[in-house]
């Protein structure tokens, strides 16, 4: 099984340190309103939303990393096959005569670290179902373009 590009794990990190950040403030926004109570407790206004800010970062980095390592896909016979989960495990098949079209996308944190995505559109779904992160864009094209040829060819054993 082939694993994703390691830089996928800046990624994911950078996005936990901004969901961190968020949640410090959403903490310490409240916290100037009971700035009294805080204060007869001996604790500064800004300690809430620090600690929480800190733990979210460090959950979510140790989550990310432990994402990496068992984020896993392969190109079979009959369907791409994916594995991946930290606490709950997913193990999808995506059979080839399901896919619709296949995407790559490149977010502007993807382009500053020289990464790209597969989006894989299936038959009987209202968004992406599937979505390969952590590629570098010429993987990422080979991708698409190999699923793209794996779903032509198996349309014609799925015709009525």
């Amino acid at each position: 099984m082939e694993a994703l590009h390691a830089r996928v794990r800046i990624r994911w990190v950078v996005r936990v340190l901004v969901v961190a950040a968020v949640l410090a403030v959403v903490v310490t926004v409240p916290a100037v309103f009971f700035e009294d109570r805080l204060a007869d407790a001996g604790v500064s206004t800004f300690v809430p939303g620090i600690v929480t800010g800190v733990v979210a970062l460090l959950l979510g980095t140790v989550h990310a990393l432990l994402l990496y390592r068992d984020w896993r896909f392969e190109l079979q016979d009959d369907a791409l096959y994916l594995e991946r989960g930290v606490l709950t495990r997913v193990e999808t098949a995506v059979p080839y005569v399901r896919v619709q079209h296949v995407d790559t996308q490149r977010s502007p944190v993807d382009r500053a670290l020289g990464l790209s995505s597969v989006v894989i559109y299936t038959a009987g779904s209202r968004g992406a179902d599937v979505t390969v992160p952590g590629l570098t864009p010429e993987r990422a094209k080979r991708l698409r373009n190999e699923l793209r040829a794996l779903a032509v060819e198996s349309e014609p054993e799925d015709a009525v």
